[in-house]
């Protein structure tokens, strides 16, 4: 008889961070994650020192992304849309933790990414 595994290192609190999925012992949303390495083109060893997580954490944000991509990209078209509403007509700003590269990103070409 096959045993399927899990490991849990996303959970979801409505107390936190408005529901969305998190990276378990930190409000770390796995869209953070996901845009870092969309946007801002970080690697997952690169994320990991970012976000001071190991491999694992980076890698079930990833997975787990993956496995729920529509329902992720809605949350970051949610996100770019409001910081269009109140951003600098329009552009994002994405910058890597600990990093002084900032890119500029319109909300737009932004959201055309996520197919």
């Amino acid at each position: 008889m096959n045993t399927i595994e899990s490991i849990n290192l996303i959970y979801r609190d409505p107390e936190v961070r408005g529901g969305r999925p998190c990276i378990v012992g930190t409000d770390l949303r796995v869209l953070d994650i996901v845009i870092s390495k969309i946007f801002a083109e970080r690697t997952p060893d690169q994320l990991a020192e970012d976000y001071a997580l190991s491999m694992a954490e980076v890698y079930a944000a990833l997975a787990y992304y993956h496995c729920n991509k529509a329902e992720i990209d809605e949350d970051i078209r949610e996100d770019f849309k409001r910081s269009d509403a109140i951003g600098d007509k329009g552009l994002v700003k994405v910058q890597s933790p600990g990093h002084e590269d900032v890119e500029t990103v319109s909300v737009r070409d932004a959201m055309d990414g996520l197919d």
